[in-house]
């Protein structure tokens, strides 16, 4: 992905950066005026690099305010003094003075503190300030990219923990941490939510005739036939083994229990194909459950009560759907 900076600054300070800085080839530079319109661009469009020209008003503040937003706090903010006072008077001060300057800076929120020069020649391109900010440029980019680098990773991680590997479906871990989101979205709104969870029946007898891969065969059909049958605000887990859980949005105990009977049919009218000569018929055990006010916000009670409609669907013989009560 090509690389991005944002200077914000006026007309005169963006004219005294250096030409490699003002047209390079391995970045794209956007330009803001003033603090709130730079806000307003990172918040829509955030840049690798943020140029500033301390001379703005409020520049410090824009570095510190950038720093306190968690998501865009990896936005490496550069600094750039131009104020003649302070330029003057670090030509007449000592060393102390200006590390003194630089640490102000950088403790209160820049990742990089630069002077630029009031003498900086524009047509003079190998000059010191111009490898300066470069290579604070450069090192900007590489905190970037570390930073992309492992949220790209984190992401993988994060998709291999919540996914059922066979199936694709969402796991019973991404179950745990969903509902209780459901559960909160339901009281902060007022909207019902209800669960069904379901189980193949007599799926040992299928692996024995048949075998385990073609076992995990009819799950993943399965899971197709679900997954392609529901509202897309509804959303299908696998619990465990042959076991799955259905999180339905905005779901009353009755609209729950016309679900629970489509999808019933669903699997039942169609033999779960295999191959040209194998066709498999399955049937499905239900039961239902609806958010109660008095249920846990973790959704273990709401769980429990949808395993126990389940156990009495398969010990009133199976291919049964039994509902909740509420």
């Amino acid at each position: 992905m090509h690389s991005s900076i944002l200077t914000v600054g006026g007309q005169d300070f963006f004219d005294k950066l250096p030409y490699q800085i003002r047209h390079g080839k391995d970045f794209t530079v956007e330009f803001a005026i003033n603090v709130n319109e730079a806000q307003n661009w990172i918040e829509v469009r955030p840049p690798d690099i943020l140029l500033v020209q301390a001379g703005l008003e409020q520049s410090l503040d824009l570095c510190q305010w950038l720093k306190q937003q968690a998501p865009l706090s990896w936005i490496y903010c550069i600094l750039v003094e131009d104020r003649a006072q302070l330029i003057e008077e670090r030509k007449r001060a000592n060393w102390d003075w200006e590390f003194d300057a630089t640490a102000t800076a950088l403790e209160e929120a820049a990742d990089a503190y630069v002077w630029l020069p009031d003498d900086l020649n524009l047509d003079k391109q190998l000059q010191p300030i111009t490898r300066l900010l470069l290579a604070h440029i450069q090192v900007g980019l590489r905190k970037v990219k570390k930073y992309r680098d492992l949220i790209q990773k984190n992401d993988v991680l994060s998709m291999i923990a919540y996914i059922d590997a066979l199936t694709e479906l969402n796991n019973r871990r991404a179950l745990e941490s969903n509902l209780v989101r459901q559960i909160r979205t339901s009281r902060n709104y007022k909207i019902p939510l209800s669960i069904l969870m379901l189980d193949v029946d007599y799926f040992k007898v299928v692996n024995d005739t048949y075998g385990h891969l073609i076992g995990d065969r009819i799950l993943k059909l399965l899971s197709s036939r679900l997954r392609y049958n529901l509202r897309s605000n509804d959303i299908p887990f696998r619990y465990g083994g042959e076991e799955f859980v259905i999180l339905l949005h905005n779901t009353n105990c009755q609209d729950a229990s016309v679900v629970a009977r489509r999808l019933q049919r669903v699997v039942s009218e169609q033999p779960f194909v295999i191959d040209n000569n194998l066709a498999i018929p399955i049937t499905i055990s239900i039961g239902t459950s609806c958010l109660r006010a008095s249920d846990d916000p973790e959704g273990v009670q709401m769980l429990a009560r949808a395993d126990e409609y389940l156990l009495q669907a398969k010990a009133a013989g199976r291919d049964c759907i039994v509902d909740c009560t509420d």
